[in-house]
């Protein structure tokens, strides 16, 4: 299908014929990006590099910050084993999620919409939206301190600055989806050698750190604040509205609709996402270590908030750019991770309930419904409500991964829509396994939750 085709999607059997439902996932940049045609296998993958890397910039925003330098400052290097874990699934769940978008030639919002009717899908919708508001909390909060700790600007004003970003991303969509692909890795690139540096500067234990990121720990299970911390980790690392993105851009390389030219898209889609999500994993797993051998190691175990940690690095790793680099690197992931909640909530939006508006509505509406609670909870509390705020985020977006992860692997494993591409009986069973223990991990954390909020009333009366 080339940029300018306009014939429909292919009808898949079992769903409902509304022509709404053969529009292209955000057609204005479907198919638009050009593939070599050139037998090089490198040229060729370079065409679909992107993607995967716009989608790994949600695994390492400043959500990721806040629960990575609160689990490494209180419990050390333990928490690895739940950044690694928490990658592996993410590759699983983007491998499906792309798989779906190249197969179906539709985004998961589009299939829930078609599959489950209008009501439940408004449901889903709403989850999804709570989902979005509550990253682009997270990013509003790391882009406000960030220029607070680089320019001196009080945090409330930072708050209002963020909004201004919605003209940088309009900018770059005008001039192309490659363009704005092109800042993202950019971006990626400047975090990676920032923390690459702060790593060599905080001299770690890697004994230790490749014990605890290969063997888990029982007290993750145990320490209910321990398991708090995880679950955010859970959260931080796979987010829900990535499901619904990636298999909506994927769908912008103009690859050949044919059996032979989806099984090569879904092969490079599949490597784009592993080197992408493989650099996000480092970076997690560097914000974790750092404060583990920087903050655990000198007995600073309360370290969670951002600003904290910018205060002590400098002085505790002895070198003077420390504090700075670290200011950077938070700037880079802020600015990174909006751009992917723009298209994410245009997705859903379109997808499951036909709403289209312009993207600089779109991108002012997400981002009003992250600045007024983030203002609220710094006009009342100050800095120390931001960390607090930037934790229960990535717990919010952990705890609405099942709405997105069930649909996922229902629709993945139907062959009537997958056809050839069906999950294997063997993914199948992985996949469902995943989905289980997401869904058990959230009911455990929320009985938790219940378990203390029901002492603290006995305590208050």
């Amino acid at each position: 299908m080339s940029p300018t085709d306009t014939s429909p999607l292919p009808v898949l059997p079992g769903l409902a014929p509304d022509p709404e439902h053969l529009v292209p996932s955000l057609p204005e940049v479907h198919a638009t990006v050009g593939i070599s045609q050139s037998g090089v296998s490198w040229r060729r993958l370079l065409g679909f590099l992107g993607p995967g890397f716009l989608i790994s910039v949600g695994y390492m925003d400043p959500g990721n910050w806040a629960t990575d330098i609160a689990g490494g400052s209180r419990y050390g290097y333990t928490l690895l084993f739940v950044i690694m874990a928490s990658n592996l699934v993410a590759i699983l769940l983007q491998s499906l999620s792309l798989k779906l978008g190249v197969a179906t030639e539709r985004d998961l919002a589009q299939l829930c919409h078609q599959s489950y009717g209008p009501r439940v899908s408004f449901v889903f919708w709403f989850f999804a939206e709570i989902a979005i508001a509550a990253c682009d909390m997270a990013e509003v909060i790391g882009s406000a301190i960030a220029l607070e700790l680089l320019f001196h600007i009080p945090l409330i004003y930072g708050v209002l600055i963020t909004g201004l970003d919605v003209l940088l991303i309009l900018l770059l969509q005008r001039w192309g989806f490659r363009y704005v692909e092109a800042l993202v890795i950019a971006l990626i690139g400047t975090i990676i050698t920032l923390f690459g540096v702060q790593m060599f500067l905080s001299q770690p234990e890697y004994a230790q750190v490749l014990h605890y990121l290969f063997i888990p720990s029982r007290e993750i299970l145990t320490n209910p604040g321990m398991l708090y911390i995880a679950i955010g980790m859970l959260g931080a690392t796979v987010m829900p509205h990535n499901l619904y993105l990636h298999s909506s851009i994927v769908q912008s390389r103009n690859y050949k609709r044919t059996p032979e030219g989806k099984r090569e898209a879904i092969f490079m889609a599949n490597v784009d996402s592993g080197l992408a999500l493989t650099v996000a994993l480092f970076v997690n797993a560097a914000i974790l270590i750092v404060a583990a051998a920087v903050f655990h190691r000198s007995g600073h175990f309360e370290v969670e908030a951002i600003q904290d940690a910018y205060k002590l690095l400098s002085p505790l790793v002895g070198a003077a750019g420390a504090s700075t680099l670290f200011a950077i690197a938070l700037l880079a992931s802020g600015q990174n991770s909006s751009i992917t909640g723009t298209l994410a909530g245009q997705v859903v939006m379109e997808g499951f309930i036909h709403l289209k508006v312009s993207p600089w509505l779109r991108r002012m509406i997400t981002r009003t419904l992250a600045i007024i609670p983030t203002i609220i909870v710094v006009a009342v509390t100050g800095e120390q409500g931001t960390e607090k705020l930037l934790i229960l985020s990535q717990v919010i977006l952990s705890l609405q991964l099942t709405f997105a992860v069930v649909p996922l692997v229902m629709f993945t494993s139907n062959r009537k829509w997958m056809g050839e591409f069906v999950n294997g009986r063997f993914l199948q069973v992985v996949a469902w396994t995943v989905a289980v223990l997401i869904a058990a991990a959230n009911g455990w954390l929320l009985i938790q939750m219940a378990i203390e909020f029901s002492h603290l009333q006995l305590k208050f009366w």
